[in-house]
């Protein structure tokens, strides 16, 4: 059983504040909603996503929580050379694209996850990871 299989991540995902926490089973896929308080809690069910399922390449679980908007965040400049800068579901290029920030866009920093993905949140309120190397943080 699903529940059971992701019982850490969903544990986290209660005793971490996650709001309006949804999980449901829909033809052998998990669905974890909510709204999670903060960034770090948002990478915190990521890390705990990768190590259940290394890779996520199981494809049972749909992970779709975000961060409260009431969030604060710093802004960041992206620093492409020209094309547009693709946002993910997750941490890593085998993430699906959930956005895109323009070339020399402003955009929120949510949280910095690690060294090479950052969380952010584009004007239009899209919100996932971006590759960290071509964010740049705005004076």
């Amino acid at each position: 059983m699903l529940q059971e299989k992701y019982k850490e991540l969903i544990d986290t995902a209660q005793s971490s504040g996650v709001a309006q926490l949804q999980v449901q089973e829909i033809e052998n896929v998990l669905h974890i909603e909510g709204e999670a308080p903060s960034g770090a809690v948002k990478d915190q069910l990521w890390d705990i996503y990768n190590k259940i399922d290394p890779n996520y390449l199981t494809g049972d679980l749909v992970l779709n929580v975000n961060v409260a908007t009431a969030v604060e965040g710093s802004k960041v400049k992206v620093v492409t050379d020209s094309s547009n800068l693709n946002i993910r579901k997750g941490p890593g290029t085998d993430q699906p694209i959930v956005g895109k920030a323009a070339h020399d866009e402003i955009i929120t920093l949510v949280n910095k996850s690690n060294d090479q993905w950052w969380l952010v949140r584009t004007n239009d309120g899209e919100e996932g990871y971006s590759y960290a190397q071509y964010l740049q943080p705005v004076e």
